[in-house]
């Protein structure tokens, strides 16, 4: 059986990969801390990375580990570039020192956001955020250390963890109205259906950069309408601009206002698709 490695295993993704890929690979799962079978892997130490890599020898090493506190990291720069960039580079020398394929997730947030139609992977990126420029560092290292790679932008993920989906609905249990922004707009994407992604383009060597989201776009207002509908609760939505829901949450990094990501590569090399946004809430709440 082949072994993966994974970084960031009790994230969101972490846990949709182990759910799906677990009974047809073998999974060393790693992540910040240690116990209930996860190793303990500091992605920002080049020498322990290597170490790690070296002696597990797998067959691809999956990192879905993220500095992903957006805001936090307008103030934290250092460490969102250690981890975003310095541990998504240390991962591609270890994979490429041990042969192995290396699978790294990336964000919308590497967009501007300034468009009016849906981003390609040819596009020009732009971050805006902290966030965004070390995410696009971690793309560059991993196209400079890795020849055998797999980039996927994905976007507005949602899983076994904390995510907006579950913000909403703890919401409405002591609100009968939520105010939710209404003009940004992206991909509702399921953690389960990027895992899907993953295994189809792990066994293949269609390498490259790819955009990963469910299909179809909404604003987080619109999003969050379809949660409460499929949930069942009676909440009313008000829906605001960004710069009307800052005046009252003020938030230190700013949003791409447009980044409905295009999947063109999966489109043009292949023929895998993941579902419609609607249909991934749909089951997720099920």
């Amino acid at each position: 059986m082949k072994k993966l490695l994974v970084t960031g295993s009790g994230g969101q993704l972490g846990r949709s990969v182990n759910r799906l890929m677990g009974s047809k690979y073998e999974l060393v799962q790693t992540d910040v801390f240690e116990g209930d079978g996860i190793k303990a892997l500091d992605i920002t130490d080049v020498d322990a990375v290597c170490k790690a890599v070296a002696a597990e020898k797998p067959y691809a090493v999956i990192n879905c580990a993220a500095y992903t506190a957006v805001d936090s990291q307008e103030k934290d720069v250092e460490t969102s570039y250690r981890i975003n960039a310095v541990g998504a580079r240390n991962l591609a020398i270890a994979a490429e020192e041990a042969g192995a394929k290396l699978v790294h997730i990336s964000t919308d947030y590497v967009f501007s956001g300034d468009k009016t139609t849906p981003y390609t992977e040819f596009d020009a990126t732009g971050p805006v955020s902290v966030y965004g420029r070390t995410k696009l560092a971690g793309e560059n290292f991993v196209k400079e250390f890795s020849r055998r790679h797999f980039i996927l932008r994905t976007a507005w993920l949602y899983g076994d963890g904390k995510n907006f989906v579950k913000t909403m609905l703890r919401l409405s249990e002591t609100h009968q109205r939520v105010s939710v922004v209404d003009d940004q707009i992206g991909n509702p994407t399921s953690s389960d259906e990027l895992a899907k992604a993953i295994d189809y383009l792990l066994e293949t060597d269609n390498y490259g950069l790819f955009h990963a989201t469910c299909e179809g776009s909404c604003s987080w207002a619109e999003f969050a309408e379809e949660i409460f509908r499929l949930a069942g609760r009676d909440i009313e939505v008000e829906k605001l601009t960004s710069d009307e829901y800052a005046l009252r949450n003020p938030q230190a990094a700013p949003r791409p206002h447009f980044s409905h990501l295009d999947k063109l590569m999966f489109r043009l090399t292949g023929d895998f698709a993941m579902c419609d946004w609607h249909e991934a809430i749909e089951r997720y709440l099920a």
